[in-house]
């Protein structure tokens, strides 16, 4: 009689429920990120001889790994995967598999503020001069970076979006965010007459019947048609290479410098946490004190 390697209180076992759970609940991105999460941390207690049962992790064993983890991954790395491994502890104790979580009490890892990396209005014109050609590859990819650059969405928002889901006229598009939830972004006149130009071009695509809004030559594109598009334009306007959350970063940049509200902010990039907005705040506030600096020095008013 075969023998089974199920062990119903081991860690290894309630990550491959953990992981179905996933499959019926998260998108696949963030399903990856919290395997990843459970998974670097069944290796950190096996390694050093830590309880592998998910009755006997306690706090400390969460912190011994999360300091080890410390010493190779960014900050805001460290605090993604802590938030995945709250996910994982917080299943558990739904499917009544422990009694309390490890991390009831824990804090968050602190994230040190940092300059959010934007594109400039000059670089971001010098993208633009790159999709000149009126062919279907050029007005397609000057389409997606206008939609990227003025409503902020995420990569997987864009590429998600279908015919249906764009209103040229009321220059609004629907986007399914995280967790299924839709809002609708506006976009502006130039964003709406490059849609317009690209639409008409795919009329004659041959996956033209194809629900999927974003077309290239094998039907729908993917996060890969996506990126290798952004390295090819990034290298012919004589730019690093660059990747669709930077535009992300930059509407938010742009939207907070002219003066909108942090709230609607939130609202338009479909977060759920204020936390993004502080970095963002902290960027603009930079770029305030830069603006009205004067040099103490300078207003001596004696020669060196």
């Amino acid at each position: 009689m075969e023998t089974s390697t199920y062990a119903p209180d081991a860690l290894r076992s309630l990550r491959d429920s953990f992981a179905l759970h996933l499959d019926a609940t998260r998108a696949p991105k963030t399903r990856r990120i919290y395997l990843d999460a459970a998974d670097h941390l069944i290796a950190h207690l096996e390694a050093t001889g830590m309880p592998t049962g998910a009755r006997g992790v306690r706090r400390e064993h969460v912190e011994s790994y999360l300091a080890a983890r410390r010493d190779h991954v960014a900050p805001s790395t460290l605090s993604l995967e802590y938030r995945a491994l709250q996910q994982f502890f917080r299943w558990a104790l739904d499917e009544d598999e422990i009694d309390v979580s490890p991390m009831l009490k824990m804090h968050a890892p602190r994230v040190p503020d940092s300059p959010v990396p934007i594109v400039v209005a000059d670089d971001f014109r010098k993208l633009l001069r790159t999709t000149e050609g009126k062919d279907f590859t050029n007005r397609r990819d000057a389409a997606l970076l206008l939609v990227l650059y003025d409503t902020g969405v995420r990569a997987g928002e864009l590429l998600g979006l279908r015919l249906e889901d764009v209103d040229l006229r009321g220059r609004l598009a629907f986007v399914t965010g995280k967790g299924g939830h839709v809002r609708a972004v506006r976009f502006g006149t130039h964003t709406a007459v490059a849609l317009d130009r690209y639409l008409r071009l795919r009329r004659g695509h041959r996956y033209a019947e194809s629900e999927a809004f974003w077309l290239g030559q094998r039907g729908a594109i993917d996060y890969s048609t996506l990126a290798v598009m952004l390295a090819k334009r990034s290298a012919a306007a004589g730019l690093p290479r660059l990747h669709a959350h930077q535009l992300r970063h930059t509407f938010a940049h742009e939207y907070l410098a002219a003066g909108g509200q942090e709230g609607d902010l939130q609202r338009l990039a479909g977060w759920r946490s204020p936390l993004m907005l502080r970095r963002y705040g902290a960027s603009v506030a930079d770029q305030r004190a830069h603006a009205a600096y004067t040099s103490p020095a300078d207003r001596l008013g004696s020669k060196p």
